[in-house]
């Protein structure tokens, strides 16, 4: 115990040392009272000195860097970036242009200074070909009276031994809520689809351009004997954006447990 209260005596004692030089060098006394004023409070006349010449020194000046003398001037520095720019390396990193123009016996500079120019100009980024999205559009769907807009999907049910299943197709009608079509098999096709859609179609005797079918965007949705089947009846197809099950809330929430 005394040596605990021994260390946190000195080190505050030591703090209290600091608070007082650090006071004394800020109030900048006269030189004559410096040395009476550091003895009367008990702290080094010294470092008082060294503080007091580090708060009244000046700022210093950020000097810009000398230009070496080996750099290249404007000029090279845009023949470079031309380089750079050309279709031939605009996908590639300067570490694979480097190399590919050492092996023609070409050399324009090193592979620092590549990325250097790169730098000064905003082109320091990925220089790869990347695949770009299409800003889908929200599907937007008014049914006003029956068999204007219908939604389907397909979900699993379990079948009566483990690992087995069967394939539960739905027609459902947006403005009523009724299920006008449904079946089951063993299989997710297009091939199924084609002749429920078919005969759904043909039971509720729906003329062509009257209705929308809706769907997400699997592959039975999606595939070439749906997209005839439909334009061959007039009707129009909509689809749900890539991973966005709200586009399709009415099929999507049949499913709910």
């Amino acid at each position: 115990m005394d040596v605990q209260k021994k260390g946190g005596l000195a080190g505050a004692d030591a703090g209290r040392r600091r608070v007082v030089t650090d006071a004394v060098a800020a109030l900048a006394p006269l030189p004559g009272m410096t040395a009476a004023i550091c003895a009367s409070l008990g702290v080094s006349r010294a470092t008082v000195a060294r503080k007091h010449a580090r708060l009244s020194a000046p700022p210093a000046i950020a000097r810009p860097r000398p230009r070496p003398v080996r750099a290249l001037n404007d000029a090279k520095r845009q023949l470079v970036l031309g380089v750079l720019r050309t279709p031939r390396f605009a996908d590639q990193a300067p570490a694979e242009i480097y190399a590919a123009l050492l092996d023609e016996g070409v050399y324009r500079c090193s592979i620092r200074t590549m990325y250097r120019i790169l730098d000064d100009n905003g082109e320091v980024r990925e220089r790869r070909q990347q695949l770009s999205h299409p800003v889908y559009r929200k599907p937007e769907l008014l049914a006003e009276k029956p068999n204007e807009v219908w939604s389907w999907d397909i979900t699993k049910l379990k079948g009566p031994e483990k690992w087995s299943y069967y394939y539960l197709y739905v027609i459902l009608d947006i403005y009523s809520r009724r299920v006008v079509g449904w079946c089951v098999a063993k299989a997710e096709t297009a091939m199924l689809f084609k002749q429920l859609f078919g005969e759904t179609v043909a039971k509720y005797n729906v003329p062509p351009g009257q209705l929308t079918l809706h769907a997400d965007n699997g592959a039975p949705m999606k595939s070439k004997a749906t997209g005839l089947l439909l334009a061959d009846l007039g009707v129009a197809q909509s689809h749900r954006r890539p991973h966005t099950s709200n586009d399709n809330p009415y099929s999507e929430a049949t499913w709910r447990p």
